[in-house]
This record gives structure tokens, sequence and C-alpha cells, in this order.
């Protein structure tokens, strides 16, 4: 196996517990890393102000990618690379998301707006990014600074057709992909979880066949495609695992600290 120099790790459902939490087999599994001197950041579909909680306790260093990776920010949340939604591709998705009868909301870089304040899914993601939303009348204003948007629904096979929708209208001019059963996320165009991982590879002077990847979502396929080495989450769907090159344990059962084990032990 060629020599692991960073590791790229997706949040929900594979960094933390069902519950948000990080386990501390995980910020253990991190300090190995650390130690071994292996690069080590993270990568989700969250803003930037919901990645904030996670780099002191697992020292994190590197750059992070927001929003699916199409905002890349320092450690400080400070952005160094940013990319926008087009404002018609904006004007679009909500068109869209209004007509399938979503939750929709809106995030820049430094704000989480909805004009629904109890939504479903509001105090999960309040719980989630450990922030409030601002409860607004009209997006208009923010249209020009649209970092992503999100779709959230109890109804899965709904959101699934939304997906399917949003795709189909927006073509080259947005992504929209599910991060959560019940959250579609549209973002950048041509920007996502695998051009992160070249971002990196890039910054650091490595090969992304030196880079190890570890995710549950379509989302993170992306990231998986350009990594040399990857890892679904035993909680992953079916479909998920066919994009990954090895499957680790459950979110609930430390995969994420026992697929790094794996990392250290190959490496050694």
């Amino acid at each position: 196996m060629t020599r692991i120099a960073l590791v790229v790790s997706d949040v929900d459902g594979t960094l933390l517990t069902k519950d948000k939490t990080l386990t501390e087999a995980s910020k253990a599994a991190v300090a190995r890393l650390h130690a071994a001197g292996i690069g080590f950041t993270i990568t989700s579909s969250r803003p930037s102000i919901g990645m904030r909680f996670l780099i002191e306790p697992l020292q994190i260093k590197l750059p992070v990618g927001a929003f699916n990776g199409s905002s890349i920010v320092d450690a400080s949340m400070k952005a160094v690379e940013q990319h926008l939604i087009p404002e018609a591709a904006v004007r679009r998705s909500l068109e869209l998301l209004d007509e399938y009868g979503v939750d929709i909301w809106l995030f820049t870089n430094e704000h989480w707006f909805t004009k629904n304040g109890d939504g479903d899914y509001v105090p999960n993601e309040k719980r989630a990014i450990k922030a409030d939303p601002t409860v607004i009348d009209d997006f208009t204003p923010y249209l020009a600074r649209t970092c992503k948007l999100v779709g959230s629904t109890s109804d899965f096979a709904l959101l699934a057709r939304c997906e399917a929708a949003v795709q189909t209208a927006l073509g080259v001019q947005a992504t929209a992909v599910r991060s959560q059963s019940y959250y579609l996320d549209i973002t950048p165009p041509g920007q996502n979880k695998g051009t992160f991982v070249r971002a990196m590879a890039h910054r650091l002077g490595i090969s992304t066949d030196t880079v190890a990847t570890i995710g549950d979502m379509h989302n993170d396929v992306a990231m998986f495609e350009v990594s040399g080495l990857s890892f679904a989450m035993g909680n992953a769907s079916d479909d998920v695992k066919t994009y990954a090159k090895r499957v680790t344990a459950t979110n609930e059962e430390d995969g994420f600290a026992k697929a790094m084990d794996v990392i250290l032990r190959e490496n050694r």
C-alpha cells in the first residue's frame, strides 16, 4: 500500500455519532495520526460556522472544506478560497424547492437564513452546527452571497424526486446532492469533496494517491474517486460502499477510529 500522508474525513455519520458526539476514541485516533506525522482535515456539507467546534479537540491546523468543499477555510474559519452559487441558479433552485414544498435554508459563509424557524429539521441543524438560524421573510438580499442552499423534509422519497428535478434543471450551473436522506444540498458548480481533496494535495505538495478518505453518504463518493485509499462507514448505504476500497464499522461502533488504526498499521 502507498504510504498515507493525509486523511480527509467527512463529519456527520463518520466522525460523529448519531447524536452528533465526537467520541474519545475518534479524538485519540486523530491524535495518533498527528503523532505519526500524517496530516488530518475534514470536509462536510456543513457551513463553516458548523465546523468550528471540531478544530480545537482534533487539533486541526490544515484548512477545512465547508459546503461540500466549495469553501476552503482556515482553522479560524477565515475563507481561503470561496466559491458561490451563480445568482440565476439560486433563483431557479428556490423556485423548485418551493414547488416541492420542502423547507428552504440559505447559507452564506457567516449566516444561516430560513423563512421557517419551526421547520422539522431546524432543531437538528441547531444542535449539529451549534448555531441558530436568522428568520427572514425574503431571501433576495442574499442571492449573490449564497454558499449553499438546503431543502429539508421528512418525506425522503419526495426529496429524492426533488433532487432529480433540481439536477435536471440546473445541469452544470450548480451541484445538487443529498448529504442526508432528509437534506438536499445545492452548492457551487464544479466544486465538491473531490476537488477539495485535490486542492489539499496540491497545497501540501503530495499525490492524491497518498490521501485516504472516509465517509458515509453519496456526497463522499467524489472524494473516494480521487483518493488512493477510501473507507465507507458501516452505516453507509450498499451503493456508497461499492465506491470505497474498504468498509469499516459504523459510526456507533467507532468505525472512524478503527479505520485510522488500519491506516497507521499499514503505514508501518
